[in-house]
C-alpha cells in the first residue's frame, strides 16, 4: 500500500503537470517504482530502432530486453505509460494514449503519458521520420495486451475460473456468469508483477476499434489554448540566471579580441568565455541583455558566397568522390534512342527556415557533477549523450527532459541551447536558462538544403515512359526513387559541401524530389497530348497510389472546369514514409506575376486511421507549410551572415494565404498505421506549379515559386 501523501504525488506526477517548473525533477524511475508498489509494471524486448539525421539513418543501441518499463497500473485505476517520443505538437500523446486504451480496454482519459524523460522513461532515437506511428503505437499496443492478458490471469486465478471466460472492459475484469468484477486497481493492490514479454500477443483488429481510429479531442488541449500549459521557456528554479550568447559577425567566423571590462563593471553579471565560446549571466533578462550588449568583440570573417550564386556553388561543389551509389534499371542511354518525346529540365528549391512558434530554450542546472537539463528537442537521450561527451561525464549523470515543445519540424535534433545552458550554468554556479532570440533562431539554427535536381526522361506518343534519369545535388535521397513503372532508370543522389548550416526538415528531401519529378511528369504529360491526371495513372499500377488519385480527382471534380489564368488546376502525387497521397491545386493567376491559391484537396493514405481529426489537422497544417515554401520563403544570405533573420523580413502563410482545404481520408483498416507529420506536405509545391502552367502557360521550375 502506497502512503496516501506519495500516492498524491505519483499520480501528480503520472499526470505529467509541470505549473510553470519542473516536472518528475525530485524523483527517477528508481524512486518512482518504490512509491508504486502496488502496480504491474510490465517490460518487453524492443527490436532495434534507428536514428535519423538530414536523411541519412544509423542504427541505435540495441535495448536491454529485460529493464524496459513501459506501463504501469496505479492502485486507484489509473495508467501511467513511458515513452522516449516527445510531443512537438504533432498530439502523438492523444493517439498513443488511444491505442494504449484500446488495447487495455481503459478510457483514454485514464492514462497519462510520461515523454521524453531520459532518466524515466526507455531508450529512444528520437521523434521524427514520421516512426512514432509506425515503431512506438505497435510498442506501446503489444505492452497494453500483456498486460491485459496479466490481469486477466490474476482474476482467473482468484476467482479459480479460466482466464478465457472473462473480459476485460471499462478498467475491470468482469466474469459474465457470476457478474463478479474487479477494477484493474483492485487487481493490483499490493501487487508488484515484473515480466519479460517475448512474443506477439494478437492486437485487436482496426476493423473492431472502439477507441483508436475515434476523432478523440487533444488530451490535455485546455491547457495549451488557455496558457496553461508550461514549455521550456516557462521552466523556472531556485535562484536561477538568466544566459546570452555573444554570436560571431557571420559564420565560420573566429575571434579575434574581447574587451569585456564595462560588462565587468555590471552588477550581479557573469563574463564565460572558453576560446570563441562567450556568455553572460544575469538574474534577469534586461540585465543579461545590458551585459551582452557591453562587451566589444572583433571577428575574422571569411569571405563566403551569398544566395544569388548558390544553384553554380551547388552543382560545381558536389562531392562526386562519395556520392551515393546510383539506383539504375536497365539501360536509359538505350531506352532514350527509342523515345519519341525528350525532355530535360532543372529544378531547384531554396534553403528555408523551419521557424518554429517557439525558438530553441533550455535550462540547465548541475548537482555536483550531475546535470540536469529542461529543452525542447526531438532526440533527448541523443542530446543527453551530446551532453555527456561536452563535459566528459557518463551518460547516466545527465537528465534530459522535455517539455511538450512549441513545434519542431525536424529543427530541434540536437542540443545547441542546452549545450550553452548548461557551459554558462557550470561556470556560474547556478541554474541557467537560455531562450533564444528569432533573430538567432533564423541564424544560428541549421536550415532545410537547398538543392538542385536534373531530370532527363523519355516516353513514346503513346503516354508510356520508358527512360528517367534523377540527379539530386545536395537537398537529399529522400523519397528520390520514383512510383511510376519505368524500365530503364537511374537515380542518384549527390552529397554537396554545403554553404549553410543544412539538416532535417519535414519530409527532408521529399519535398523537393517529388517538386521536381511531379512538375517533370506534367511537362511530359502536356509533351504527349496527355492529361496530367490519366497519364499518371496510365504509368502506374501501385493500387494505393491509384486509389488516392482517383479519390482527389472526384473530390475536385477533376476535369469538369477548363484551366484559365483565373482558376486553374494542377494535380501531383507521391508516395513516402509508407503514405501515399494526391493533390490538386486550384489558384489564380493575377496580373504583375501576382497568384493566390483558392483550393487544394488531398486525399491521404497512411494504413489504418488512428484519429481522423488528428489526422485531418496534420495534413492541413502541412500543406500550410507548404504552401510558405513552394510560394516564398527563402533564406537571404551574404558573407556568412542572414539577411532575412526575422518575421518582418522572412516570409511565411498568413491568413489571407490560406485557401480553402478538403481532406480526403482513405482509412485502409487492412494495413498497418504510418506515420502522417510529413508526407502530407509534398505535393502542394507541384500541385501549384502544374496550376501556374495550366492556366499562364509559365512553367516554373524554381522554389520558391514566386518571391514576396
Amino acid at each position: 500500500m502506497i502512503p496516501t501523501s506519495d500516492r498524491e504525488l505519483a499520480l501528480e506526477l503520472s499526470q505529467h503537470q509541470v505549473r510553470g517548473r519542473l516536472h518528475w525533477f525530485e524523483l527517477g524511475r528508481r524512486d518512482f517504482l518504490k512509491l508504486a508498489g502496488g502496480g504491474i509494471l510490465i517490460c518487453a524486448s524492443v527490436r532495434q530502432l534507428t536514428a535519423q539525421e538530414a536523411g541519412r539513418m544509423r542504427r541505435g543501441p540495441e535495448l536491454p530486453k529485460d529493464v524496459a518499463a513501459w506501463l504501469y497500473i496505479a492502485e486507484d485505476g489509473r495508467v501511467t505509460v513511458f515513452t522516449g517520443k516527445v510531443e512537438v505538437g504533432q498530439n502523438i500523446r492523444t493517439s498513443l494514449a488511444q491505442q494504449v486504451a484500446e488495447e487495455l480496454r481503459v478510457s483514454v482519459g485514464s492514462i497519462s503519458l510520461i515523454m521524453g524523460d531520459t532518466d524515466v522513461v526507455p531508450w529512444d532515437a528520437g521523434t521524427f521520420g514520421s516512426r512514432t506511428t509506425p515503431t512506438m503505437g505497435p510498442q506501446l499496443r503489444l505492452i497494453a495486451v500483456a498486460a491485459r492478458e496479466m490481469l486477466l490471469g490474476i482474476a482467473a486465478q482468484a476467482w479459480g475460473v479460466d482466464a478465457s471466460s472473462l473480459v476485460a472492459a471499462d478498467g475491470k475484469i468482469t466474469n459474465p456468469k457470476t457478474k463478479q468484477s474487479r477494477t484493474y486497481g483492485e487487481l493490483t493492490h499490493g501487487q508488484k508483477l515484473v515480466k519479460v514479454i517475448e512474443g506477439d500477443p494478437p492486437f485487436t483488429p482496426a476493423t473492431e476499434w472502439q477507441i483508436a481510429g475515434q476523432p478523440v479531442g487533444k488530451v490535455d488541449g485546455t491547457d495549451f489554448v488557455t496558457g496553461k500549459h508550461a514549455y521550456t521557456p516557462d521552466m523556472t528554479r531556485p535562484g536561477m540566471l538568466y544566459g546570452k550568447i555573444l554570436r560571431p559577425a557571420g559564420f565560420k567566423a573566429s575571434l579575434t579580441s574581447l574587451d569585456d571590462g564595462a560588462a565587468k563593471q555590471l552588477a550581479n553579471i557573469t563574463v564565460v568565455r572558453d576560446g570563441d565560446f562567450v556568455g553572460v549571466t544575469a538574474p534577469d533578462l534586461w540585465s543579461v541583455e545590458q551585459a551582452l550588449g557591453a562587451l566589444k568583440a572583433e571577428w575574422k570573417v571569411p569571405q563566403q558566397i551569398s544566395d544569388r550564386d548558390l544553384l553554380s556553388y551547388l552543382k560545381a561543389n558536389a562531392d562526386k568522390g562519395e556520392s551515393e551509389p546510383p539506383t539504375t534499371t536497365g539501360s536509359v542511354s538505350q531506352a532514350m534512342q527509342s523515345a519519341e518525346i525528350k525532355l530535360a529540365q532543372t529544378y531547384s528549391v531554396a534553403y528555408i527556415q523551419h521557424a518554429p512558434l517557439e525558438p530553441r530554450s533550455a535550462l540547465a542546472e548541475w548537482q555536483g557533477d550531475k546535470l540536469t537539463v529542461w529543452t525542447g528537442t526531438q532526440r533527448p537521450f541523443a542530446v543527453r549523450d551530446e551532453l555527456a561527451g561536452m563535459f566528459r561525464i557518463p551518460p547516466q549523470n545527465v537528465r534530459v527532459l522535455v517539455p511538450d515543445t512549441g513545434s519542431a519540424y525536424g529543427g530541434k535534433h540536437i542540443g545547441d541551447a542546452a549545450v550553452e545552458a548548461a557551459r554558462l550554468a557550470k561556470a556560474a554556479g547556478k541554474p541557467v536558462k537560455v531562450i533564444w532570440t528569432r533573430e538567432e533562431e533564423f541564424t544560428w539554427a541549421y536550415f532545410r538544403p537547398a538543392g538542385v535536381i536534373e531530370i532527363s526522361s523519355g516516353a513514346l506518343r503513346n503516354g508510356t515512359i520508358v527512360a528517367w534519369q534523377h540527379h539530386n545535388y545536395n537537398s537529399g535521397p529522400a523519397a528520390i526513387d520514383t512510383p511510376y513503372n519505368i524500365a530503364n532508370k537511374r537515380i542518384q543522389f549527390h552529397p554537396v559541401d554545403a554553404p549553410l548550416r543544412q539538416g532535417s526538415y519535414r519530409g527532408l528531401a521529399a519535398t523537393a524530389n517529388h517538386f521536381a519529378r511531379e512538375s517533370h511528369m506534367d511537362e511530359l504529360a502536356h509533351a504527349a497530348g496527355m492529361d496530367p491526371l490519366q497519364f499518371r495513372l496510365k504509368n502506374t499500377t501501385d493500387d494505393r497510389l491509384r486509389a488516392v488519385f482517383e479519390a482527389v480527382a472526384e473530390k475536385a471534380g477533376w476535369g469538369k472546369q477548363k484551366s484559365s489564368r483565373e482558376r486553374s488546376f494542377g494535380i501531383a502525387g507521391g508516395f513516402e514514409k509508407g503514405g501515399h497521397l494526391a493533390t490538386v491545386a486550384e489558384v489564380e493567376s493575377g496580373p504583375n506575376g501576382s497568384l493566390r491559391v483558392l483550393r487544394v484537396v488531398e486525399a491521404f493514405d497512411c494504413g489504418a486511421v488512428v484519429n481522423p481529426n488528428g489526422l485531418r489537422n496534420q495534413v492541413e497544417g502541412a500543406i500550410m507549410m507548404g504552401i510558405g515554401g513552394a510560394l516564398f520563403e527563402a533564406v537571404r544570405f551574404e558573407n556568412g551572415r542572414i539577411l532575412n533573420p526575422h518575421f518582418s523580413q522572412y516570409r511565411v502563410p498568413r491568413f489571407r494565404d490560406m485557401p480553402q482545404i478538403d481532406v480526403v481520408l482513405v482509412d485502409r483498416k487492412d494495413l498497418p498505421s504510418a506515420g502522417a507529420g510529413e508526407t502530407p506536405i509534398v505535393g502542394i509545391a507541384p500541385a501549384i506549379a502544374n496550376a501556374i502552367f495550366a492556366g499562364t502557360g509559365e512553367r516554373l521550375r524554381a522554389m520558391p515559386l514566386r518571391k514576396g
